[in-house]
């Protein structure tokens, strides 16, 4: 049996790039924060960086995975070129005006415990920084540790509640 890492899961809007208020609908308003040496801090320090996300805005037909690619392929790129690793975005494409009930929206844990099988994470060792009570929610449901910031807020500032 491969060794458990540890990982730290990130929120998306208002974590990695700016919060708008809404939803982030096309690439040319995706505005990346700098969060370069805080995860590359975390990364240095042994933990996988995955990002989990709601994007009902799929479901609402706001905007198509087409343009959701892009925009994570840019935040991909951009913290690459900072030298961070970004190991995999989980995203939840439902709204539960549009598509009902699912397992994946925060704040229930599905995009989570996703990422926990797919990288053998060990949720004990691993955390989650949200702008959200959600995201805190979803990570204790899924054994994780949830970090609440403000939205903006930069991660340098919670470096020290992961051990």
């Amino acid at each position: 049996m491969a060794e458990k890492v540890k990982a730290v899961f990130l929120d998306r809007d208002g974590v990695l790039n700016k919060e708008m208020g809404d939803y982030v609908c096309r690439v040319e308003d995706f505005h990346i924060l700098d969060n370069f040496d805080a995860l590359k801090e975390l990364q240095d320090r042994g933990y996988l960086l995955l990002v989990a996300t709601n994007q009902g805005g799929l479901a609402k037909g706001w905007y198509t995975e087409d343009e959701l690619a892009k925009m994570h392929a840019l935040l991909k790129q951009t913290y690459y070129d900072h030298g961070v690793k970004l190991t995999d975005f989980f995203y939840c494409p439902h709204h539960p005006d549009f598509t009902g009930d699912c397992d994946c929206r925060k704040p229930k844990p599905g995009l989570l415990l996703q990422g926990i099988e797919k990288y053998n994470v060990d949720p004990a060792k691993s955390y989650f920084i949200g702008d959200r009570e959600r995201d805190v929610i979803a990570g204790t449901s899924a054994g994780v540790k949830g970090i609440l910031i403000n939205s903006d807020q930069p991660l340098s500032t919670v470096l020290d509640l992961i051990e």
